[in-house]
């Protein structure tokens, strides 16, 4: 019952990528979900200069976890502090998990998308359409976006909710 646009522009998002071992996370707030090829996807973009695009190019995998308010602290640190200087999650309270396909994720998330990497496709300024697209980009950065399929989703049932949500759904299965 999630407005997507809530949760990637307000709420944020962290997009985690690696293994258990070797992994990062980055908070999110842009992004999106839909069809494509057929496919439930989860699309994210992240920047070349960011730590986390090393573990987004070498993992299948990559998650997208929603979280209640309390972890808005969490999510503000994990955007403003780089994984190349620490352990940001520890910091942050977070506890890795690995999904039911191999991504990372953490425990305290209420929802998350375990995304296979389907595609990826640097923006390209030449193509901006908006001349107001080229504010976003002073340090000539842009983002590289990753198209995921979403192999499943979990969520956390939490007291009051009307209705719990099944606490795993990987695609095709009820």
């Amino acid at each position: 019952n999630d407005n997507v646009f809530k949760l990637f522009d307000h709420d944020w998002v962290l997009v985690t990528s690696g293994t258990l071992e070797s992994f990062n996370t980055l908070t999110a707030s842009w992004g999106g979900m839909g069809i494509l090829w057929e496919k439930e996807v989860a699309m994210v973009v992240v920047r070349p200069v960011r730590h986390t695009f090393q573990f987004m190019e070498a993992s299948p995998m990559f998650t997208v976890a929603a979280f209640e308010e309390k972890y808005r602290p969490a999510l503000r640190l994990c955007g403003r502090k780089s994984g190349r200087d620490g352990d940001k999650a520890r910091e942050a309270g977070l506890t890795p998990v690995q999904g039911l396909n191999g991504g990372i994720y953490f425990r305290e998330a209420r929802l998350v998308w375990e995304c296979r990497k389907m595609y990826w496709h640097d923006f390209d300024p030449e193509r901006f359409l908006d001349v107001k697209m080229h504010k976003f980009y002073p340090k000539k950065d842009y983002h590289r976006l990753y198209v995921g399929e979403i192999v499943s989703v979990m969520a956390r049932f939490t007291e009051g909710d009307a209705t719990p949500p099944p606490a795993v759904r990987a695609r095709g299965v009820a």
